[in-house]
C-alpha cells in the first residue's frame, strides 16, 4: 500500500559503502552483499523467505573497498563478487561456491583509485568482463575475463576529469557493448564505443551540468535508441541526452531537482509504459519523481510554498491521517505556529491546519515520532523564543491534541569540547569549559524524569581544555583538565557512576593550553601530552597505569604552541605528536620512538596564526593527514601525509572570519572524512565535505551563537547521524546543530548555560537500568558545573536543568 514496516538493522563492518543484491546460495531468496571501507571486507547476508537475513559473514578484500557488482565470472552458474579497492588500486574477485560462501579473493591491478565497477561481455566471447573508473588518473580500466574466474591485465582508456559512475549499454545498436562515464570535475560525460573485440574507441565527451554524478540509461523518446540521464549535483538539475543511432547524443535538456541530486534510477512509476526518473536529492533530503509526458520530455517537479511572513525554519514529512499518503508539517518561526498540510496523493497538498505554539514562542525545530505509543505519529517542537519544548499528540484523522509545554530553564554558557562515554551506556555526552565564570556545564538526555544528586569537587581556576581517557585501566573513563593560571594539569579518576575521585595535580610548563591522551611508550597505559604556550614547549607525562603519572618530560616547540593532536604519521605503530604554533605560523611534528621520547621537531608552514590542529586520513590511503585552522587569514590548511612522517605542502580552503577550532569526522556517511570549523568573528560554523582524493568541497556555513569558539561532533540524539555542538563565548550559550546524515544540519538550537563558556566536551556520567542519558558539560574557571538533562518519558523528550557545584 506504499507504506513500510519498521526498519530492521543488521551489523556490518566499519563504514559500509557499496551494496549489491543476488541469490548467492541458489535458494531462490535474494541475498545482500556490502563493502565495508574501513574494515577492508565485504559482508554477505543470506536471505530467508520471511524477508529477514542471517548474520553477516565477512571476506577480506583490498584496502578501502567501495564499488561492487555480482555476476558469474567462471561459468559455473554460481554468482561471484567483484569489488573495487580504492585504497590499494586493485579489484578483488571472490568466486562463489553456490552455497553462499566464497573462495578467498584473487587480486588484479585496476589503475589508480578504482571507484565504481560495471560488468559486460565486451569481446562477445560469452565471458563476463569488467570496467572500473579510476577517479584519480582520469581513466577507465577494462579487464577482459577468461571465463574461468581470472582476468587479463587491464587496458586503460582516457576519460574526463575524476570519472565516477559507469554504465554499460549498446548505444549505437551494433550488438557491441559501449561505456558511459560521469566526469565529476569537468562537467562532462564520456562515451566510449566498443568495437566488439574488447577494445574501445577514444572517448567522445558531452557537456552536462555542474558536477555530474548519478547515471542511468533508458529509451525516453521510444525510438529504440538508448538515451542517457545524468544528475548534476552542483546546479540541482538532471540532464537528459537523447541518443542517435550512431552512438552520438544531442545536447542535454535539463530539469530542476532538489538540492544536490546524487543518485537516480529509471522506471515506469505511473503505468503509462513510458520510463520515468526518480532522483535522490542529498542536500535537502528529498526524492523527486519526474514523470514522462512527451517524446523524451519530463514533467517538472511540483513545488509547495509556505505562507508569507511565516519564516519557515523546519519541515518534516509523515503520514498523519493514516491514508498511506505523505503529509507535511512546517515550523513557522515568524508566526509562532505549526502548519500541517495533508497530502492528496498526487503531489499536491491541502491548505493546512494551523496549531499555535504560543506567544513569541518562535518554533525552531520539529521532530516526529509516536511519543505515547498509541500507534499514531506525534509532533515535538523546540521553541527558541520561550525556551520550551511543545508536544502535539496525534489523532488518527490528521488532527492533534492541544500542545503540552515543558520549560527548559537555562541560565548559563560554554567554550572548549571533548567526547566520551563516562557511564558505559553506549551514548556520548558533551562537556564544555568556560572562561570567566570557571564552571563545567553538563547537558544530559535522560530516559525518564530521574536525576542525579549534586556532587562537589575542588579544583584550581583557569581550565582551558579537558580530555577523557582510562588512566587506571578500570574500564571507567577519567578526566584530565589543563589549568592555565597554576601551570598544571588535574586528573580526576572516574567511579563509573558519574562521580569522580579526588583530584591529583601535576606540574607542567608555563601556561598550559591543550591536552591530549595516548600511549607514547607502548606499555598499554595512557600517557598525557600538554602544550605550554608561554615557554614554547610540550610536556609529556607517562602514565603508570594506576591513575598516577611520572614527572613531565619537556620538548621545545614553535612559538606559542596552542593545540596538540596525536597520530601515527609514519606507520611504525608508535604515536607521534603534531602541534599548532600560533606565533610562528607553522605546525610542528614530533615523531615518536615508542619509548616515550621523540625525535627533534620538523616544521611545516601554515597560514597566519595557526590556532588548532586535527588529524585524519582525508584521501583514504591509510596515511594520516593534518588540518589546521589559521586564525588570522580566514582559512584552513590541509597537509596530506606520505606515510613516512613527512607531509605535502599545504592546500588552503577559505573559511569564515577568524577560524578557531577544527574537528574531523564523516558527517555525510560517505566514508570520507569531513571538516568542521568554528568561525569566531562572524558567528558561524563551516562544514567542508571531503572527496576521495584529499580535497574538499567549498564550505557550507551555519549560524551559531555570538563568538563560537570550540566545536565538538557526536551523535547527540541517538539517530546514528553526527551532530555539531559549539560553545559561544560572548552570549553565554551552547549551540546544537542536529545532523541529517547527508552533510547538512538543522538550524541551531541555542541553550543559555553560564558566563563566558570556555571549553565544551561530550560525555556521559549518569545511567540506571532503565535510563539513557546525554548531556553537555561546560567547563568554567572555577569549575562550576551546570547539568542540562535531556530526558524521555514514554518516548517524549523534555529538558530540565540540574546544577552541580565544583567549589574550591
Amino acid at each position: 500500500n506504499g507504506s513500510f514496516a519498521e526498519q530492521v538493522k543488521y551489523f556490518t563492518g566499519t563504514r559500509p559503502c557499496g551494496v549489491a543484491v543476488g541469490d548467492l546460495n541458489n535458494d531462490s531468496q535474494l541475498d545482500i552483499i556490502i563493502t565495508n571501507a574501513n574494515s577492508h571486507t565485504v559482508s554477505v547476508f543470506l536471505g530467508y523467505s520471511n524477508g529477514s537475513f542471517a548474520n553477516q559473514t565477512t571476506y577480506s578484500t583490498g584496502a578501502y573497498p567501495f564499488g561492487l557488482a555480482v555476476s558469474d565470472f567462471n561459468n559455473d552458474t554460481r554468482l561471484d563478487i567483484i569489488v573495487a579497492n580504492r585504497g590499494n588500486n586493485t579489484v578483488s574477485v571472490l568466486l562463489g561456491y553456490g552455497n553462499g560462501s566464497f573462495a578467498n579473493q584473487a587480486i588484479y591491478s585496476a589503475g589508480i583509485t578504482p571507484y565504481y565497477v560495471a560488468i559486460g561481455d565486451f569481446n562477445n566471447d560469452t565471458r563476463q568482463d569488467i570496467v572500473v573508473t579510476n577517479s584519480d588518473n582520469n581513466t577507465v580500466s577494462v579487464l577482459l575475463g577468461y571465463g574461468n574466474g581470472s582476468f587479463a591485465n587491464r587496458e586503460a582508456y582516457s576519460t574526463g576529469t575524476y570519472p565516477d559512475r559507469v554504465v554499460v549499454a549498446d548505444f549505437n545498436n551494433d550488438t557491441c557493448l559501449d561505456i558511459v562515464v560521469t566526469n565529476f570535475d569537468d562537467n562532462t560525460i564520456s562515451i566510449l564505443l566498443g568495437y566488439g573485440d574488447g577494445s574501445f574507441a577514444m572517448q567522445k565527451t558531452y557537456f552536462t551540468g555542474d558536477k555530474p554524478i548519478g547515471l542511468a540509461v533508458g529509451d525516453f523518446n521510444n525510438d529504440t535508441r538508448l538515451d542517457i540521464v545524468v544528475s548534476n549535483a552542483g546546479n540541482n538539475t538532471i540532464g537528459v541526452l537523447l541518443g542517435y543511432d550512431n552512438g552520438s547524443f544531442a545536447s542535454q535538456k535539463t530539469y530542476s531537482t532538489g538540492a544536490y541530486p546524487y543518485a537516480l534510477a529509471v522506471s515506469d512509476f505511473n503505468n503509462d509504459t513510458w520510463p520515468d526518473i526518480v532522483v535522490a536529492n542529498r542536500n535537502d533530503h528529498t526524492v523527486g519523481v519526474l514523470l514522462h509526458y512527451d517524446r523524451g520530455a519530463m514533467k517538472n517537479e511540483i513545488t509547495f510554498t509556505p505562507s508569507v511572513g511565516a519564516h519557515l525554519t523546519c519541515v518534516a514529512v509523515s503520514d498523519f491521517n493514516n491514508d498511506s499518503v505523505l503529509d507535511i508539517v512546517i515550523a513557522n518561526y515568524g508566526s509562532n505556529n505549526l502548519r500541517v498540510s495533508l497530502g492528496y496523493g498526487n503531489g499536491t497538498f491541502g491548505n493546512g491546519m494551523i496549531f499555535s505554539t504560543g506567544l513569541k514562542s518562535q518554533p525552531y525545530s520539529v521532530a516526529i515520532n509516536d511519543f505515547n505509543r498509541d500507534g499514531q505519529v506525534d509532533i515535538a517542537v523546540v521553541n527558541r523564543g520561550t525556551k520550551s519544548l511543545s508536544t502535539f499528540l496525534g489523532e488518527r484523522n490528521g488532527t492533534f491534541e492541544s500542545q503540552t509545554n515543558y520549560s527548559t530553564s537555562f541560565d548559563f554558557a560554554p567554550l572548549v569540547v571533548g567526547v566520551g562515554d563516562f557511564n558505559s551506556d553506549g551514548h556520548s555526552e558533551i562537556v564544555v569549559a568556560y572562561d570567566d565564570t570557571d564552571n563545567l556545564d553538563v547537558f544530559v538526555i535522560y530516559d525518564i524524569g530521574d536525576f542525579s544528586h549534586r556532587t562537589t569537587y575542588s579544583n584550581d581556576p583557569g581550565p582551558t581544555s579537558v580530555v577523557f581517557g582510562d588512566f587506571n585501566n578500570d574500564t571507567r573513563l577519567d578526566m584530565v583538565v589543563t589549568t592555565i593560571y597554576y601551570n598544571n594539569v588535574i586528573v580526576y579518576l572516574g567511579c563509573g557512576n558519574g562521580s569522580f575521585a579526588n583530584q591529583t595535580t601535576y606540574l607542567v610548563g608555563n601556561k598550559p593550553y591543550s591536552v591530549a591522551v595516548g600511549d607514547f611508550n607502548n606499555d598499554a597505559k595512557s600517557d598525557i601530552v600538554v602544550t605550554n604556550y608561554l615557554d614554547n614547549t610540550v610536556s609529556v607525562l607517562l602514565g603508570y597505569g594506576n591513575g598516577s603519572f611520572a614527572t613531565q618530560k619537556i620538548s621545545s616547540a614553535g612559538y606559542y604552541p596552542y593545540w596538540v593532536a596525536i597520530g601515527d604519521f609514519n606507520n611504525d605503530s608508535r604515536l607521534d605528536i603534531v602541534v599548532a604554533n600560533n606565533d610562528s605560523n607553522c605546525v610542528t611534528v614530533f615523531l615518536g620512538y615508542g619509548n616515550g621520547s621523540f625525535a627533534s621537531q620538523v616544521n611545516y608552514s601554515t597560514g597566519s596564526r595557526s590556532f588548532s590542529v586535527a588529524v585524519g586520513d582525508f584521501n583514504n590511503d591509510s596515511r594520516l593527514d593534518i588540518v589546521v585552522a589559521n586564525f588570522d587569514n580566514d582559512s584552513i590548511s590541509v597537509f596530506l601525509g606520505y606515510g613516512n612522517g613527512s607531509f605535502e605542502r599545504q592546500v588552503k580552503y577559505s573559511t569564515g572570519t577568524t577560524p578557531t577550532f577544527v574537528a574531523v569526522s564523516d558527517v555525510n556517511n560517505d566514508s570520507r572524512l569531513d571538516i568542521v570549523v568554528t568561525n569566531r568573528d562572524n558567528n558561524t560554523v563551516s562544514v567542508f565535505l571531503g572527496y576521495d582524493n584529499g580535497s574538499f568541497a567549498n564550505q557550507m556555513t551555519y549560524s551559531a551563537g555570538f563568538m563560537p569558539f570550540y566545536v565538538a561532533v557526536g551523535d547527540l540524539n541517538n539517530d546514528t547521524r553526527l551532530d555539531i555542538v559549539t560553545n559561544n563565548f560572548r552570549n553565554n550559550t551552547v549551540s546544537v546543530l542536529l545532523g541529517y546524515g547527508n552533510g547538512l544540519f538543522a538550524n541551531e538550537m541555542a541553550y543559555s548555560i553560564g558566563t563566558t563558556p570556555y571549553y565544551v566536551a561530550l560525555g556521559g556520567f549518569i545511567t540506571t537500568e532503565k535510563n539513557e542519558t546525554r548531556y553537555i558539560l561546560l567547563l568554567n574557571k572555577n569549575l562550576f558545573i551546570s547539568t542540562y538533562l535531556f530526558y524521555t518519558y514514554q518516548d517524549q523528550q523534555f529538558v530540565i536543568r540540574v546544577q552541580v557545584c565544583i567549589n574550591q
